[in-house]
């Protein structure tokens, strides 16, 4: 298969995958949206044909890149990668031009709690600092996901302020080049 980034990842002796979201995706990742584990702090469990529209506005949006993610070729997880110029966390902090973000989930409940999380956000993020000009990757998980702040902690983004944001109150964190640079180095 013909994957966007590739990456073995020595802890989980695993290979973990992303590939753009293409269309035939929307019936497994509604799925997941509607999962008792995501649609909280997603809220896009919505009927499939709304679904639909959400999906195909977001894969014809320029500032952002959706992909699926994989271990060993299984499709397991959702991501949404976003340049901060022209979203709607752009205004809540002074960003830089080629300033990234992140969102994801975890969608196949077999591979929940089983440690991977952290391995799939890291090379999520070694995968967005590949753009060179990239010096910062953000993240603003629902400040009630205590799980999800806890990954980020732990790759190394730190907590910067809670925001308001359309959908959730959510928690500003940065995840800076050097310091993920030298916090991988150390692995």
């Amino acid at each position: 298969m013909n994957y966007d980034f590739e990456y073995y990842d020595k802890h989980l002796q695993q290979t973990i995958a992303f590939r753009k979201v293409k269309d035939e995706d929307l019936e497994l990742i509604h799925k997941w949206m509607n999962e008792d584990y995501v649609s909280p702090f997603w809220n896009l469990n919505l009927p499939i044909d709304s679904f639909k529209s959400h999906l195909e506005k977001a894969l014809t949006d320029s500032h952002q890149s959706l992909y699926l993610g994989m271990i060993d070729g299984k499709v397991m997880s959702y991501w949404e990668c976003y340049w901060v110029y022209g979203d709607v966390v752009e205004g809540t902090y002074s960003n830089a031009a080629y300033d990234q973000g992140v969102h994801l989930l975890i969608g196949e409940k077999a591979f929940l709690g089983k440690g991977y999380s952290l391995s799939l956000l890291r090379a999520m993020v070694r995968f967005q600092f590949q753009v060179r000009q990239t010096k910062k990757i953000i993240a603003e998980p629902d400040v009630r996901n205590e799980k999800m702040i806890h990954v980020f902690k732990k790759c190394g983004f730190k907590p910067v302020k809670q925001i308001d944001l359309p959908d959730k109150q959510g928690l500003l964190m940065f995840c800076n080049r050097h310091d993920f640079e030298d916090k991988e180095a150390a692995l």
